[in-house]
């Protein structure tokens, strides 16, 4: 008997269209297939409308198979309470890295969340601006090389780095701030749990929810898959603490 005929053999779920054309190691796919299971499991994907603004991000609709809008660089939060306001049954998730959420949509998130406005945030932390040749990026570890920072991010110059769901937890209106991380099997389970209850959140009318996600880049940290993953978990996680910030 051939060894793979005694694997389990898993659907993939309708949502999720399969393989995807980013770099190898890259989360961004596994971070689809995590939404599309959400997504299949609560039974909602007629009702998603996912705006994706610029960024890796800006491909989530490829692999997809639910409606959605693309919109300027930072303003997904924006387009999102309009959407959800006209059409309030709509289950309306934004998919935003940090270069766009983070540095020019910093106002917009903000906003909404101060608001409490009625969507979901999946908010991609990689350190990096991935899509735009590997910059720095607000949320870059101090230290950390990019080819805007070649010697390492310098706090004289440019600060520290920004840390969205400790900035967020100030606000009286967000009703669910957590960070995850893709960095193993078992912080993968963990995320799947954070974007469902996330959605649910929604679902329920309860109010404005973000997930933050630490992933990794190795194309732009010039990392093997591997080491990048390692240093999510040794580096990363140092700087932007897992858990769960505020759930009401």
């Amino acid at each position: 008997m051939r060894v793979s005929a005694l694997i389990p053999r898993y659907p993939e779920p309708e949502t999720y269209v399969g393989r995807t054309h980013y770099c190898p190691g890259c989360g961004h796919g596994t971070l689809h297939k995590i939404l599309g299971e959400v997504i299949d499991e609560l039974g909602i994907r007629k009702r998603v409308i996912l705006v994706e603004p610029v960024g890796c991000s800006v491909l989530a609709l490829r692999y997809l198979k639910v409606d959605g809008i693309q919109g300027p660089h930072g303003r997904a939060p924006a387009i999102a309470t309009a959407i959800k306001r006209l059409r309030p049954e709509a289950i309306v998730i934004t998919y935003q890295g940090d270069g766009d959420l983070a540095a020019i949509g910093t106002n917009e998130i903000i906003h909404a969340a101060n608001r409490g406005e009625m969507f979901t945030v999946i908010f991609v932390n990689n350190a990096v601006y991935g899509m735009t040749g590997g910059q720095m990026a607000p949320t870059t570890l101090v230290g950390q090389r990019s080819t805007t920072t070649p010697t390492g991010r310098a706090t004289e110059y440019f600060g520290y780095p920004l840390r969205v769901c400790e900035l967020l937890n100030t606000l009286e209106a967000p009703v669910y701030l957590e960070r995850v991380s893709l960095h193993d099997v078992e912080h993968i389970a963990k995320t799947r749990a954070a974007i469902k209850k996330a959605l649910l959140n929604q679902i329920e009318g309860r109010g404005f929810s973000l997930v933050e996600v630490l992933s990794n880049c190795p194309t732009n940290w010039k990392m093997t898959p591997e080491e990048s993953w390692r240093f999510v978990k040794e580096e990363m996680t140092k700087v932007f603490p897992l858990g769960v910030f505020r759930d009401r």
